[in-house]
């Protein structure tokens, strides 16, 4: 579900740093990631104007977290580039969904496991800065490539 892009941004993230460490290149960043760095460069200037990392030009400069991994979550990282209100549509394309149609039930709840795990996800916990917290009642959401 999640686009190569997202896949490339979200591993970006997890390299980052937080605010108050240094800064990473783009072309750092890109090797880390396995992305091409003028490729990623873009991307990550979309992701400054979300307010998910903060940019500095010069020989100092690159790219780091805006706030912590911990306050991150991944819907809030991935919302500028999944385009995730697309989640929400009917399987079938249809302008009004009104849970009549026979894929309904299975689609709204695969579609919500989806977003809860993105709500309930952090940058920190790619980057296996703590354990993610798993509710008792939830299975174990698979990892992302």
């Amino acid at each position: 579900m999640i686009s190569q892009t997202g896949t490339h941004a979200l591993k970006a993230l997890a390299a980052l740093g937080g605010p108050g460490e240094g800064f990473l290149g783009a072309s750092e960043l890109a090797r880390q990631v396995k992305a091409p760095a003028n490729y990623l460069g873009k991307l990550l200037r979309q992701l400054s104007r979300a307010g998910i990392v903060e940019g500095r030009k010069g020989g100092n400069g690159g790219f780091r977290l805006a706030r912590r991994g911990s306050d991150i979550i991944l819907f809030d990282a991935l919302a500028p580039i999944e385009h995730l209100g697309r989640v929400n549509r009917c399987l079938l394309g249809r302008p009004r969904c009104n849970g009549g149609c026979a894929v309904h039930r299975g689609w709204a709840q695969v579609r919500d496991a989806y977003l809860d795990f993105l709500k309930t996800t952090t940058v920190a916990d790619l980057a296996g800065d703590r354990p993610r917290k798993e509710r008792a009642a939830e299975p174990a959401a698979g990892g992302i490539s």
